[in-house]
């Protein structure tokens, strides 16, 4: 985990399972935490890219729903909810430690089309010699299945890409990788290092980790496909203590971490 210790430039993810409570509203004794975490550790004198999930969920909870929508429209609707709500809170969090963010909306055309990815990769890296905490989500108000991500899993592997990171941070609602299903089988051990992803560790990922949410550890193994070989070192943590990022970045083995390919000079 040493690896960690000397990343500067870092993404960090964070899923709406951690950022909410199960009634769909903010968890903000977490947030709070959580974005104090972040400033200290940009205050240190690295550089912090967020990718946030949550604003269908946050959206699902402000807006009263009984349960997440499954027509489009309604996701749209509850997205553009919860956007506005979620970019209220960290832009009001992130302003008690002195740091200001910039909400960045992404599809994955953005990404894909040369222009356009050149645009992209331009404002990371002015937003952050501003010195400025980029906020991404997915633009889930617009995104139709041809230009969505699907998931902030593989959103997040492909900003870490774009910004040319050191190191991307997964926060989830597990410890890490195991070789079996903790939830079913107490005896599953976790995994503290995974050197490839091959067909047998993707057989090890579940379903659908949580119900607020849209990811689960197979989009997570597709994250580190993404970041891995393009030399992003990637972690997977437990995101319930966000100090644990402390420990992570100190070079402590904690989670399951996914190791970069060598960049090319």
């Amino acid at each position: 985990m040493s690896c960690f210790a000397k990343a500067k430039k870092i993404v960090v993810k964070v899923g709406t399972s951690t950022l909410t409570h199960g009634t769909g509203l903010i968890n903000i004794r977490r947030l709070e935490r959580f974005v104090k975490t972040l400033a200290d550790l940009k205050n240190s004198g690295r550089d912090i890219i967020l990718v946030s999930s949550g604003a269908i969920g946050v959206g699902v909870g402000k807006l009263g729903l009984s349960q997440r929508p499954q027509d489009t429209p309604s996701k749209q609707a509850a997205a553009a909810v919860g956007q506005c709500e979620l970019m209220y809170l960290y832009d009001k969090l992130f302003s008690e430690y002195n740091h200001a963010v910039a909400q960045v909306l992404l599809t994955r055309d953005v990404v894909e089309l040369p222009q356009r990815k050149e645009n992209c990769v331009n404002t990371f890296r002015r937003l952050l010699e501003m010195g400025v905490i980029p906020v991404v989500n997915e633009n889930d108000t617009v995104a139709v299945e041809e230009i969505e991500f699907g998931d902030n899993d593989t959103l997040s592997a492909m900003v870490a890409v774009l910004a040319e990171a050191d190191a991307l941070v997964i926060m989830s609602d597990i410890d890490g990788l195991y070789d079996g299903d903790p939830r079913k089988n107490p005896e599953a051990k976790l995994i503290p290092e995974v050197d490839e992803v091959t067909g047998e560790t993707l057989a090890l990922a579940g379903g659908v980790g949580s119900s607020r949410g849209t990811g689960g550890m197979v989009t997570k193994l597709h994250a580190a496909q993404i970041a891995c070989p393009a030399g992003v070192e990637m972690a997977i943590v437990n995101g319930s203590d966000p100090e644990i990022l402390y420990r992570l970045l100190d070079g402590e083995p904690v989670g399951t971490c996914f190791h970069g390919k060598e960049r090319k000079a």
